[in-house]
């Protein structure tokens, strides 16, 4: 079943994970995309504030669009997002780390210029296996209302 805007009521809409992270994945995305020495070096990371290995914000936010995307973005009727409106890393993603991803609608409105669809507004939380926050987002995504989302006969 796709799932259409009426399908996202304002309120927890669902948790997803768990998502193990390992260290080879932390120091291979910081090879590619975030070379900082507290993201590829663990003896140079316990000299950071972070006081040892962690994973770029950046992969975060990349393992929580799959999160997303698995959960229930894939079974949706998105049309794509406007962009993110917040992102706050709270505490650091570690090795050996396992992922939950809570989502709550925080708003969802129809579209005024183009009635056919809405905007749903997701606050997103990715916490770890102790319920450590380590990332809150808020983004909008802009999704087929359910009668433009029906096949037509």
């Amino acid at each position: 079943m796709t799932l259409t805007f009426e399908d996202f009521p304002i309120g927890h809409f669902g948790s997803f994970g768990p998502r193990h992270v390992t260290r080879e994945e932390i120091i291979a995305f910081a090879a590619e995309f975030d070379p900082q020495p507290m993201h590829l070096d663990e003896e140079a990371a316990k000299r950071t504030m972070l006081r040892g290995l962690s994973g770029s914000g950046w992969h975060l936010c990349s393992i929580m669009m799959r999160m997303m995307f698995d959960g229930f973005i894939g079974d949706t009727a998105s049309l794509g997002s406007p962009g993110v409106d917040e992102v706050r890393w709270l505490s650091p993603l570690r090795p050996g780390d396992d992922l939950m991803l809570d989502i709550d609608v925080s708003e969802a409105r129809v579209s005024r210029s183009r009635p056919e669809t809405g905007i749903v507004t997701f606050a997103l939380r990715v916490r770890d296996a102790a319920g450590r926050v380590l990332l809150e987002a808020r983004s909008p995504i802009i999704v087929k209302r359910r009668d433009a989302a029906a096949p037509e006969t």
